[in-house]
């Protein structure tokens, strides 16, 4: 496995970033947020900034956890970044998500986001009795 490029893992500590709820709560969720951004959510609705912002400052703060996290360089200003997301709520929510990050007035935004509802990565299902 190669290591990651210094903007492979600027890209992924700021998408980490946005995961927090601490900085879920905080004013640096529009300062990540690109003035044109656009989310396709994973309940079918799409949103733009304000928004997002407004919900996902309005919500109840869930820790949430990423795996298999891969950043593509698009171009020299942009980027992609692909994961699978687990919201640990009750019911737990898998979601595979994208972002594309665009390095615009020398600082890292994010034009686009999408998440897409999931089976968990067992594929939901649960031990039997009796299994080790």
């Amino acid at each position: 496995m190669n290591p990651k490029s210094p903007i492979e893992s600027k890209i992924e500590d700021l998408e980490l970033c946005l995961l927090q709820p601490d900085v879920r709560r905080s004013g640096r969720v529009a300062e990540l947020l690109d003035e044109d951004f656009v989310e396709f959510g994973s309940s079918g609705r799409v949103f733009d900034k304000a928004e997002i912002v407004a919900s996902i400052q309005a919500a109840p703060p869930v820790a949430v956890t990423a795996t298999h996290c891969r950043v593509r360089l698009l171009a020299p200003q942009l980027a992609l970044i692909t994961y699978r997301a687990h919201r640990h709520s009750r019911p737990p929510v898998h979601t595979l998500r994208s972002s594309l990050w665009c390095l615009r007035e020398g600082r890292w935004r994010m034009i686009f986001h999408q998440g897409t509802l999931a089976a968990a990565p067992d594929g939901g299902r649960r031990p039997r009795r009796g299994a080790a």
